[in-house]
């Protein structure tokens, strides 16, 4: 069975996606890492006994060991992929020419790369938005593009469009990650 490790950040929705459609099925998710020690995904890697390790960005002067003490805690599980969903990290090079892993974005890429892509997707001209899941690279949200979903975005209001866009982002995981392995 392919091992894989989810990196995440916040609340965890997507990660409890994964494990809810493929974890003992078609992969297994062996470590789930965080950088956020309150972060509410905790709770789902505990609640399916997965194990969890948490390095906390905080307490590092430069992303570069903060990257590499990632790096050294994910070979340890010889990993298939490493999937980010929502791990607000910029990753240095030490990360990603080390570490196979793809990551999801809540716009249509190259559009609205880094933060508060929802809102910017939203609002600007184009009559679609979306979801791409993409190769990581040094290049912020700059890897090839493996899956992307398209909505147009006419007659949602905001809080429609994000509820949409988080839809999509659980079909795109799971269609990635199954392309990817």
């Amino acid at each position: 069975m392919k091992k894989i490790a989810i990196l995440f950040s916040g609340k965890g929705s997507n990660f409890s996606h994964i494990v809810n459609t493929l974890h003992n099925k078609e992969l297994e998710v062996v470590i789930a890492l965080t950088n956020n020690p309150e972060a509410g995904g905790i709770s789902i890697a505990k609640a399916h006994g997965i194990p969890l390790e948490i390095i906390d960005s905080k307490v590092y002067k430069d992303r570069e060991t903060f990257d590499k003490d990632i790096v050294k805690s994910l070979q340890k599980y010889q990993l298939n992929l490493t999937v980010l969903v929502g791990f607000m990290r910029i990753l240095t090079p030490v990360f990603t020419e080390n570490i196979k892993s793809i990551n999801l974005h809540p716009s249509l890429l190259p559009r609205h790369k880094g933060l508060h892509a929802i809102i910017k997707s939203y609002e600007d001209p184009f009559p679609t938005g979306g979801v791409s899941v993409h190769h990581v690279t040094s290049e912020l949200d700059g890897g090839e593009i493996i899956v992307q979903k398209e909505i147009v975005k006419d007659g949602f209001t905001l809080e429609q469009y994000k509820k949409k866009i988080h839809t999509l982002e659980k079909e795109a995981l799971v269609e990635a990650i199954c392309k990817v392995l």
